[in-house]
């Protein structure tokens, strides 16, 4: 990384964890091409400020294990069904940053040379010090992770400053704002109080890995137009997840 940040932002190096949905547009299922262009231009301008990027995104629009496995199928192999999933997702948004100028590698847990470099962490930092934004596919190439555990290993091993959680709605609540009127959003809320509560921010796992090695979660709305470069800059509505 650079001795300093660009001026713009707080930030030199950032995860982006979005959802397999995020990319389903108002489709039930599988990748609308708009709204994963949508996406990597959020990427793209927050790029442009000079920030390392990471990203994870998962691969609930295509398969679910948990769901899979709920219907009879052996744990094991519907979590490796999962993981490869996130790969044609992230290549999708590869293929769209690319498109958009962005220098960009999906790196694969599961080794598959053929469409994606193999995770070495030398190597991924190298991708980040020359500007290229690094997807991290597969998971963390392990059955019963999920990709918030795998995003939340990835921003530590890649000296990330924090994840930014890109979600439907703009932070943490204490209840569905979809569905309660009275839901009362915070500011900022700690780890400890995000599991006790059992908030749905990441699932327990990730939450006391990011705990453990003080990584600051942001969550904020995917959906806002310009949302991800505002954040960065201190502006626009989220939540911080902090020790």
């Amino acid at each position: 990384m650079s001795d300093t940040a660009p001026p713009e932002t707080r930030f030199q190096r950032v995860l982006l964890k979005i959802s397999g949905e995020a990319l389903m547009g108002d489709q039930g299922y599988g990748l609308h091409p708009p709204t994963v262009e949508r996406i990597a231009r959020e990427v793209k301008s927050v790029h442009d400020l000079g920030v390392e990027i990471c990203m994870v995104i998962g691969g609930g629009n295509i398969f679910r294990g948990l769901q899979g496995s709920a219907q009879g199928m052996e744990r094991t192999t519907a979590d490796y069904m999962g993981m490869l999933a996130t790969v044609m997702n992230a290549l999708a948004m590869q293929s769209s940053l690319e498109k958009m100028g962005v220098y960009c590698r999906v790196i694969s847990a599961i080794r598959m040379d053929e469409v994606a470099e193999p995770y070495i962490r030398r190597r991924a930092v190298r991708h980040l010090e020359k500007k290229r934004v690094c997807i991290f596919a597969a998971g963390t190439g392990n059955p019963y992770f999920t990709t918030d555990t795998a995003a939340t290993l990835r921003a530590n091993e890649m000296a990330c400053e924090a994840i930014f959680k890109g979600t439907k709605v703009d932070g943490v609540y204490d209840k569905d704002p979809m569905t309660n009127t009275d839901a009362k959003r915070y500011d900022r809320i700690s780890y400890d109080d995000v599991l006790v509560q059992h908030l749905q921010v990441m699932d327990a796992s990730a939450i006391a890995l990011a705990r453990d090695n003080n990584l600051p979660i942001i969550v904020f709305s995917l959906d806002e137009p310009g949302g991800f470069k505002g954040i960065l800059a201190g502006h626009g509505t989220y939540t911080t997840v902090h020790g």
